[in-house]
């Protein structure tokens, strides 16, 4: 701050004239009015002398962070015209720094510096992915939205919307080396438990009315498949689909991803997803982790070498009829709690309701059923034909594994909760169902429903009754579990590592609520691919962030953090300073604690916010 006034007044007035910077723009305003020559004159004999005092006085108190402001207010004054078709907010966010912190933890920017050091482009493609990484958490759009929008952050970030396309070709040609530079990188940041791996398949589909074509090479026959196709979707999506394969460690932080086309059999994408995961950990042993349908033989064989592992879900309808008669064979088993003998009879037939039978409730029972000799395990693999075709066979080598059988009271009681609601449903159905749109599905409530024929007089007559066959055979597997894997440990450990799969469902809800990474509006494959590096970036940007927090021993859900992400914004009072629009929670409470970024005042100054942006990126 400096003193102000007129030298060729005869009686100027002096005021406390204070510099700003605001992004690109500077200006000047007089905050504080000391006084008029003539008036000083009754206080002082030398008024210049006096008001510089002033001057320092101030000095002085904004270097201990307090700076009192003289703001004229016109209430008459008119918001200036634009020529914008829309009005917009003038708020700023200043949350997306707590994210921005992570960003630069993980050294994003030394990637791209290093891999564009010999192109000649003349942008910056690391602003670029960092701000698409963070209004993918903050703002999910399209590409072209999040362009429109850049000026919603503090930095106000400017660059091209051609640029956001070469960025994104930039990320696609990099693919593997930015995965394993994200994972090398977030070492440095919070410690990796990849003792145990989880890994599991999802589709993303795509607003498009057709597939895209396979193409065959004219001269070598070779055929490249169509990246969107059809494929199994658990919305039942009737649109084109890609499929992402995806790497969690034991605290739901991302290792690794990959994408093939939406008809691609998922069990094809593991091997290859985790064999690169062993190049990045370098020989290091793990435990691969997935469901049934990610727990094929030959994912089995390959876990049983290198020093790995694994624990997969078994599907006890798929298993020999040996190994059924194992399984409801009511001996052997014991309470997983305190290992003591149980049976399932007295699991099925206590008293629920008795607050004695609490404990036992919420317990499970186990058996251990050695399944090393045995071939017949619902299991297939890939075989090579003549022509080039693959076939399904029935799987006949041996693995060393054993199965760990388990009885749960409450998921038997909610099995069956489920399964008479849709008897319900059905019988519903069955008082006036439509022969001609009859359709049984495996796990729609038509299940439940039988057609039988009978003719009379020449004339075939369709009945449909209730399947009650069908009810008892479902009954008979309510409540019961199975894990097969080929580790010595005990029941109660592999059952708990089995329990966290959960995990990677939450990841890709996380990806497809909350970061919105569906539907996919891209045409071009690379840029797919970008989107989806795009994603992930953000996903693990967020899960470091969760993971921070915990280790502060705070606990909050995606919702309560993205929120108060998004509602930590500052109003500009004149280019004088920012003034805070939010509240301080208990989430932004954490946050600071955790970044120190001291983001909890009422007021800024431009150049403190400068400051903290400028020391974020180094």
């Amino acid at each position: 701050m400096k003193l102000n006034y007129d030298k060729k007044s005869k009686d100027p007035s002096y005021f406390v004239q204070k510099g700003y910077r605001n992004g690109n723009k500077t200006t000047t305003k007089n905050i504080v009015r000391i006084g008029k020559h003539s008036e000083l004159l009754k206080i002082t004999d030398d008024p210049l002398a006096y008001a510089r005092e002033q001057v320092a006085k101030y000095n002085d108190e904004e270097k201990n962070g307090k700076v009192t402001l003289e703001v004229k207010i016109d209430f008459a004054e008119k918001i200036k015209l634009s020529k914008d078709l829309v009005s917009s907010s003038t708020n700023l966010n200043i949350g997306y720094l707590f994210l921005q912190h992570l960003y630069h933890d993980l050294e994003i920017g030394s990637f791209f510096k290093n891999t564009t050091k010999n192109s000649k482009i003349t942008y910056d493609p690391n602003t670029v992915n960092r701000f698409l990484t963070f209004a993918r958490i903050l703002y999910p759009d399209s590409k072209l939205g999040t362009h429109q929008h850049l000026d919603h952050y503090y930095e106000k970030p400017s660059f091209n919307y051609v640029h956001i396309l070469r960025t994104m070709d930039l990320l696609e040609a990099h693919y593997d080396e930015y995965i394993s530079y994200l994972f090398e990188k977030s070492k440095n940041i919070v410690k990796r438990d990849t003792s145990v791996c989880y890994y599991d398949c999802s589709n993303y589909y795509f607003e498009i009315e057709s597939p895209d074509d396979d193409y065959v090479d004219e001269i070598t026959g070779e055929i490249i498949k169509g990246f969107r196709k059809y494929g199994i979707s658990k919305q039942h999506q009737p649109a084109p689909l890609i499929q992402m394969g995806l790497f969690i460690d034991s605290d739901g932080i991302p290792l690794s991803m990959c994408l093939t086309s939406g008809s691609d059999n998922e069990q094809t994408t593991a091997l290859p997803s985790e064999k690169k995961l062993t190049e990045m950990f370098k020989g290091k042993k793990f435990i691969y982790c997935a469901d049934a349908g990610l727990g094929s033989l030959n994912i089995r064989k390959f876990n049983s070498m290198g020093g790995r592992a694994f624990i997969v879900t078994q599907s006890i309808k798929k298993l020999s009829g040996t190994l059924k008669e194992a399984v409801f064979n009511d001996t052997d088993y014991r309470l997983l709690s305190s290992d003591s003998e149980v049976s399932v009879a007295f699991m099925k037939d206590f008293d629920k309701n008795d607050l004695a039978n609490r404990i036992m409730y919420n317990d499970k029972i186990y058996k251990i059923v050695n399944a090393d000799k045995t071939t017949d395990l619902g299991l297939y693999e890939e075989k090579i034909l003549k022509n080039g075709k693959t076939k399904k066979v029935k799987a006949k080598a041996v693995v060393k594994q054993k199965i760990i059988i388990t009885f749960s009271r409450k998921m038997m009681e909610y099995q069956r909760f489920i399964r008479n609601r849709q008897i319900e449903r059905a019988k519903v159905l069955l008082k006036n169902i439509d022969p001609e749109t009859y359709k049984k599905g495996p796990n729609d409530v038509t299940r439940f429903i039988k057609r039988t024929s009978s003719k009379t007089g020449g004339k075939t007559i369709d009945n449909y009754v209730l399947n009650q066959a069908i009810i008892d055979e479902e009954e008979k597997y309510d409540g019961y579990y199975a894990i097969a894997t080929n580790l010595d440990d005990s029941a109660k450990d592999i059952i708990a590592i089995s329990s966290q799969r959960y995990k990677i469902e939450d990841c890709f809800r996380v990806m497809k609520t909350n970061f919105s990474a569906r539907p996919v509006f891209h045409q071009n494959k690379e840029r797919i691919i970008a989107h989806f590096m795009i994603c992930y970036t953000s996903l693990l940007i967020y899960r470091l962030l969760e993971k921070k927090l915990d280790l502060n021993q705070t606990h909050f859900t995606v919702e309560n953090i993205v929120e108060t992400l998004q509602n930590m914004e500052v109003a500009n009072i004149e280019d004088m300073c920012y003034m805070s629009t939010y509240t301080c929670s208990q989430v932004s409470t954490a946050l600071n604690t955790v970044f120190d970024l001291e983001l909890n005042k009422k007021y800024y100054q431009p150049k403190e916010l400068n400051k903290k942006v400028k020391k974020i990126l180094g």
